[in-house]
């Protein structure tokens, strides 16, 4: 923009050329959880002296189609045998004891397998993707004795018919796709979720990273999930979201409307930082701890200062235009070409070239909340970063807005893990606490 205001600077207060871009992901694919720290499912065989696994259910009395050939005792509460009208994303619930080691298996009516895995809360076992709608199936628990005699208990039941009322779970993000280290996984819902039914849903969220992290899935909003780990990403990390919510009640009569997977990689470790009090007025970009350039920029002018606080880079336009010409104001109204366009607040604020004001960046604050720097710098930086690296500012009047972006950065930790359903605990003290965001205790699992 003009040093001296001649002419309304071309920073987006407001940009109605730019929208979300949320797009829809492709079904649920067959598991494979190893080697990594998972927020989700243990083994679908579990061993250990005298394991006992008590469904949310409770457990009654032994299932009527329980075979005991040994010590160990077998109960299936859910579904119960004969059952017509099973969700296609169910949970299957049992009861064993005196039991050194279990298996869980669940065929179709032609004898094929659906592969699945325990739960780490050990509450049940949950099949890897969802059942067919109206179809039959048949659940067999193996509990094997300290002598090698088992007892098995069975459940032949059907799916319900399917539903006419589903939500939808989507990511905008790409299989395969490298975000910066502050890049939280997203998922967007179709229908807002009452807060009595988000544990249940939140449940059914799992994350696998490797190497492990500790995280947790938030609550950004009715209708957003967002998971994060403790601190930025470790360099490299690939992470996988397995959601595994199609046919599972959501609550009000819904359902999944399917499932839904994501795999990504998380990039080099590159963090951008301004003190607006520091002079010169410059932005550090650190790659891997290690200042790699000092960039000389101007912030938001004191009637329209930039925000304080940790946002991440939402999307990268290397051309765009501009367009506030439906400002109230006159003097805020322009339609300018930009050029390298990092976008950081849904409100406006964006990294860019600004050739008008490099005689004032390191100086002065001159911009509408935009970050300036010169067209050389703006370029470079835009050939460093990805979607998801993190810029914390601070020394400013403004404080950023949550939600105003991806401000999951901008609150501690001990604040955004109040946004979970499920109350957590870290995986040191009660890994099973919190299975949807708490790596899982499981050794096939965790390596």
């Amino acid at each position: 923009m003009p040093s001296k205001d001649a002419s309304p600077s071309p920073d987006a207060s407001k940009d109605a050329s730019i929208t979300r871009p949320w797009t829809r992901r492709r079904a649920l694919s067959a598991l494979g959880l190893t080697g990594a720290a998972v927020t989700g499912l243990a083994a679908c065989t579990s061993k250990s002296g005298s394991p006992t696994l008590v469904g949310p259910s409770g457990s009654g009395a032994p299932s009527p189609t329980e075979v005991k050939n040994g010590k160990a005792t077998v109960s299936i509460t859910s579904p119960k045998d004969g059952a017509d009208d099973a969700p296609a994303g169910l949970d299957v619930v049992f009861t064993v004891q005196d039991a050194s080691s279990t298996k869980v298996e669940l065929v179709d009516t032609e004898g094929n397998a659906v592969d699945g895995d325990m739960h780490p809360d050990g509450t049940s076992w949950i099949p890897a993707k969802m059942l067919q709608w109206g179809t039959n199936y048949k659940v067999t628990v193996t509990a094997t004795d300290a002598d090698g005699k088992t007892t098995i208990g069975t459940s032949a039941f059907a799916t319900m018919a399917k539903p006419s009322k589903t939500v939808g779970f989507s990511s905008f993000l790409a299989d395969g796709q490298v975000v910066g280290v502050g890049m939280p996984m997203i998922i967007r819902l179709s229908r807002a979720i009452e807060s009595g039914d988000r544990a249940e849903v939140q449940r059914r969220l799992l994350v696998t990273t490797t190497p492990a992290q500790e995280g947790t899935w938030t609550w950004y909003s009715a209708t957003e999930l967002h998971w994060r780990p403790k601190e930025f990403w470790q360099a490299g990390t690939k992470v996988f979201v397995d959601v595994r919510i199609g046919g599972a009640p959501v609550g009000g009569g819904y359902f999944g409307r399917s499932d839904l997977t994501l795999d990504c990689t998380i990039g080099p470790s590159l963090v951008m930082t301004i003190d607006d009090k520091a002079k010169p007025k410059v932005m550090h970009v650190i790659k891997d701890g290690k200042t790699i350039r000092t960039i000389p920029v101007s912030l938001g002018r004191p009637t329209m200062p930039s925000s304080s606080g940790t946002t991440v880079i939402i999307e990268k336009l290397a051309n765009t235009v501009f367009d506030t010409m439906d400002d109230p104001n006159p003097a805020n109204r322009y339609k300018t070409p930009i050029q390298f366009a990092q976008r950081l607040t849904w409100g406006g604020e964006f990294i860019h070239a600004a050739p008008w004001s490099v005689s004032d960046q390191g100086k002065r604050n001159v911009s509408h909340g935009c970050v300036n720097m010169s067209l050389a710098n703006a370029q470079w930086l835009f050939s460093q970063t990805l979607i998801g690296s993190p810029l914390t500012v601070k020394g400013t009047a403004r404080a950023l807005q949550w939600n105003n972006g991806w401000t999951d950065w901008d609150r501690p930790w001990d604040e955004y893990v109040k946004g979970s359903a499920i109350p957590y605990a870290p995986p040191s003290v009660a890994p099973s606490a919190d299975p949807s965001s708490a790596p899982s205790a499981s050794p096939s699992t965790t390596g």
